[in-house]
């Protein structure tokens, strides 16, 4: 068995939690996001989604999952800002992460760059390719181009999918038509529904903010406990 495919079923029905951080918020800082990643680690995960090179160093050195890496940067006049070009792709590979995930929407990035060239730089490198999708036609054209993974990250975050119900399970049926390593990433907010992923057809799931956003988290008790309060 290749190591690629070895990766792949160390993930195959495990937990990837995504370890990140608004800018500004009192997490947005490499060694608590590392700290965060090493609980995530003792608690089960197989693999972490990370964002940003200091925090990837931080992670990296500190955890020995598997990492799917990405960088977000935002170009002006460009939508795409996941690991949108070969800088990016450069820069996640240069932190010994195993999987870059990138935009593998259809919309414009600088330079004129597609998917294609995204993908050929990642495996070139030595890493999986995960390609962010929002729509069937996105997993399609990654499949074409060789993606090792498809994902759900970006439905309902287009203009097309915007309103789409997550997690996206309807998309998640389709994508596994592809033959493919199918991850679900988005909207999933409990055990349940990470259950009900894979019951779709993912391989995998990615859960970030239900986890690893101490706000959010706050937030839902907060608002339940004013919502019961006694007027």
């Amino acid at each position: 068995m290749s190591a690629d495919r070895k990766l792949l079923e160390k993930l195959r029905g495990g937990l990837i939690v995504s370890v990140q951080a608004r800018s500004g918020s009192a997490l947005d800082d490499p060694g608590v996001l590392a700290a965060i990643a090493s609980a995530a680690k003792e608690g089960g995960a197989a693999a972490l989604r990370i964002a940003g090179e200091q925090n990837l160093k931080a992670v990296r050195k500190r955890v020995d999952l598997p990492i799917i890496g990405i960088i977000k940067r935002e170009y002006p006049g460009y939508e795409p800002y996941i690991t949108p070009t070969l800088r990016e792709v450069r820069e996640i590979t240069g932190c010994g992460a195993e999987i870059v995930a990138f935009d593998a929407t259809g919309r414009p990035r600088p330079g004129g760059l597609n998917i294609d060239g995204i993908i050929e730089a990642i495996q070139a490198a030595g890493a999986l390719a995960m390609a962010d999708c929002a729509a069937p036609a996105d997993g399609v054209a990654a499949r074409a181009a060789g993606a090792d993974i498809v994902a759900t990250t970006l439905c309902g975050y287009t203009k097309e999918t915007a309103g789409c119900v997550l997690p996206a399970l309807d998309l998640v049926r389709e994508l596994k038509e592809l033959d493919a390593f199918v991850i679900c990433e988005g909207g999933i907010h409990s055990p349940a529904q990470g259950a009900a992923a894979l019951e779709a057809g993912a391989d995998a799931i990615v859960v970030g903010t239900a986890i690893t956003n101490v706000e959010w988290l706050v937030q839902q008790f907060a608002g339940a406990l004013k919502r019961s309060s006694p007027t």
